[in-house]
């Protein structure tokens, strides 16, 4: 029986993933800012047979309560065999140009949040020495372009700090695997005029993370065409790049 913490839990792919975890057998701590939504989630669960769901309302940007709330996860689980990283926004980028309070808050909920709450995640799971942390980034954060820099360089943030979490991590027998979605049909973004060919389901990055996760994969892309897409986007020149209204 696995053992889950989810930051985040009430995201859509967050959701996808607990749900295939469940039919394995689980339990759950579910971390949200929500607190019906994270009750909804904990009693669906329950009823597809989750054996206990234990809810956590935090605001992720309250870094302050990190530890406190981790604690309480862990009385919950006693051990964490998979913990998913999976909270965070989608900002307006007009917004964040014209705004230096919007473009630190964005930047605080995407990256300032997310490597505080690694960082007492960590120490967590070194001491009870196994376990896998799977942290979703984005391909956004491979290279800063024009149409969501704000979100792309908070992105690229937690790209950096998991490749050196991960070597960390290794030497006490814990895995961290980054997660690198690209176009994803949620609630976030569906006021989006996005390429429907290269857009997919939450379901399908969840089938992508739990595999991922079992295969013990460092860097995730999902769906997996955009691990030859982003290579050619980093390798285009800046005298070429920065004309292209991605």
């Amino acid at each position: 029986m696995k053992r889950i913490l989810i930051a985040g839990a009430t995201s859509a792919i967050a959701m996808a993933c607990a749900r295939k975890w469940v039919d394995g057998g689980a339990r759950f701590a579910l971390i949200g800012r929500n607190g019906e939504r994270l009750e909804a989630i904990a009693r669906d669960l329950e009823a597809r047979g989750a054996e206990h769901v234990s809810v956590h309302r935090l605001d992720m940007t309250a870094l302050e309560l990190h530890a406190e709330t981790l604690q309480a996860c862990y009385e919950a689980l006693n051990v964490v065999d998979i913990a998913l990283v999976a909270h965070g926004t989608l900002p307006d980028q007009r917004e964040c140009e014209t705004s230096v309070s919007t473009a630190l808050r964005e930047f605080s909920n995407n990256a300032v949040s997310v490597i505080a709450f690694l960082t007492a995640l960590a120490q967590q799971m070194e001491r009870q020495g196994h376990g896998t942390i799977a942290v979703i980034s984005s391909v956004a954060g491979d290279r800063g372009r024009r149409s969501n820099y704000l979100y792309g360089s908070a992105k690229a943030a937690v790209t950096a700090f998991c490749e050196g979490l991960r070597g960390r991590l290794w030497t006490a027998g814990v895995h961290l695997m980054t997660i690198k979605p690209g176009f994803v049909d949620t609630p976030m973004t569906r006021h989006l005029d996005l390429p429907r060919a290269l857009v997919v389901g939450p379901e399908h990055v969840a089938k992508d993370i739990v595999r991922g996760i079992e295969r013990g994969k460092n860097t995730l892309y999902t769906p997996w065409f955009w691990a030859w897409i982003m290579p050619l986007l980093r390798g285009l020149p800046d005298s070429i790049f920065k004309r292209i209204r991605l």
